[in-house]
């Protein structure tokens, strides 16, 4: 008997081995999602003891998410058990919106992603499991998904947030009652969530009215369910290798090209669409939204500033091409911002930044910066600049349509002005009078647009 316990803790050990060894490096900082609940404190139980023999460090992080009025007792489990192992723990306590009309389940899930995605890690280590897998299926099948929805949940994804540790999940091919037996075999304690009890949750009914039928007709339902999501993740790989072939021929300068759009079927147009938007990390609308944003995208006339919204996301069309980017608020006309030397100057109503770099023989005569008082405004209209010394000066609105730089971005753009002589345009370059001489020193003004890290 105690041999045939052993062996069964043994065997969640050395499947979540099997996945560390191969995703993790030497080294890697590994941070588990720690709820209290029998699913991670078996998990953390497993990490703790592969930590002693493989070459990771190993925290925690617990999401108080104030909905039970039993949540503070939980963090202090959490806390207390992380004590006794030695290590670290991070506690976010959160209040939720309690939005009319919104999913508390879908808003509790939205902030704990946020919170991973703020953690200092490489891997976030989630204890999703088998069974969890099944439910997911079976949920995003019922909501309609695609073949993304229904692929279900892979061991390791990334965040959609830049520089976010990785998403972990080691147990996804344990079940919960061997979860369950290796946490009684061991002698652990837990949590109980009182919610997991309530049928008013989706996944809950699931869980306790539909999956036990199941169980009776098939029993092998769960390991069916996981081959089926395999099948379907796999499809989804060949759609997403489709795609790459599509942009190809439908993406200049990494911007989908309409006319590209237009030669392709409507199935590959909206593969495409949806394939643009996921790689840049972006909540994908649903099927109709979708198809809509693609109709009105090939029936815009080329003089029509298409612009279309859903979530914190727009898609505008200019000159042929679409735009993707993050929503931008409107921008009230502010005060010129001084600059006087710094090396990084934040411009937060513009959600950027100017980096301004000293290089001989390039950029703004630094003499004359000097010299003058050095401010940074936002068009106003009726500007006028010369950077070319073999050309007349020109209007600047004139300079921005040659440069093709869109109408939308063209009031957001930070001017450099040395008293009133505007000396410096992004997009467009220096001016002539300003312009320093090879063997001088000078500014190179460099604008990171924060916003632009999603646009396409």
């Amino acid at each position: 008997m105690v041999r045939s316990r052993k062996s069964k803790s043994n065997s969640i050990l050395s499947e979540t081995r099997q996945v560390l060894l191969a995703h993790l490096k030497p080294g890697n900082r590994l941070t588990i999602a720690l709820s209290g609940g029998v699913d991670s404190v078996v998990l953390l139980h497993a990490l703790v003891t592969l930590a002693k023999e493989m070459a990771f460090t190993l925290s925690a992080a617990h999401v108080n998410h104030g909905i039970s009025g039993n949540a503070a007792q939980w963090s202090q489990f959490c806390r207390d058990l992380c004590r006794r192992y030695g290590i670290p723990i991070d506690v976010a306590d959160l209040r939720l919106p309690r939005e009319k009309g919104a999913s508390l389940e879908a808003v509790a899930r939205q902030e704990r992603y946020r919170i991973f995605s703020l953690l200092r890690a490489d891997y976030v280590v989630l204890a999703q499991h088998l069974d969890d897998q099944a439910e997911t299926l079976l949920l995003q099948l019922l909501r309609g998904s695609g073949i993304k929805g229904l692929s279900g949940m892979p061991t390791v994804r990334k965040q959609n947030v830049r520089d976010a540790p990785q998403i972990l999940r080691p147990l996804l091919q344990v079940s919960r009652d061997r979860i369950e037996a290796y946490a009684r075999q061991n002698e652990l304690d837990w949590i109980v969530d009182e919610s997991n009890d309530s049928t008013a949750f989706s996944r809950n009914f699931l869980r306790h009215e539909i999956f036990p039928l199941l169980k009776k007709r098939y029993p092998g339902y769960l390991q069916t369910f996981a081959r089926a999501s395999r099948h379907l993740a796999e499809a989804g790989s060949l759609l997403d290798e489709l795609a790459e072939l599509d942009s190809r021929h439908c993406l200049v300068s990494g911007r989908l090209q309409i006319d590209g759009l237009r030669k392709l079927s409507a199935a590959r147009a909206r593969n495409l669409l949806r394939y643009v938007l996921s790689q840049q990390g972006i909540l994908l609308p649903n099927t109709v939204k979708l198809e809509e944003m693609l109709r009105q995208i090939l029936t815009a006339r080329p003089d029509r500033r298409l612009h279309l919204c859903f979530g914190d996301t727009e898609i505008r069309c200019f000159q042929g091409a679409v735009y993707v980017q993050s929503h931008q608020n409107p921008i009230q006309q502010s005060q010129p911002c001084a600059w006087n030397g710094e090396a990084v100057l934040a411009l937060g109503d513009l959600s950027g930044t100017l980096r301004f770099e000293q290089v001989r023989g390039q950029g703004i005569d630094l003499q004359k910066m000097r010299a003058t008082r050095v401010t940074v405004r936002l068009r106003k209209g009726g500007e006028h600049f010369k950077p070319y010394c073999n050309r007349p000066t020109r209007s600047l609105k004139n300079l921005l349509q040659e440069a093709a730089v869109p109408p939308w971005q063209r009031h957001r753009l930070p001017l450099l002005f040395c008293d009133e002589h505007l000396v410096w345009v992004p997009e467009i370059g220096i001016d002539c009078e300003f312009q320093v001489k090879s063997d001088e020193l000078g500014v190179v003004p460099l604008w990171d647009v924060k916003m632009n890290k999603r646009e396409q």
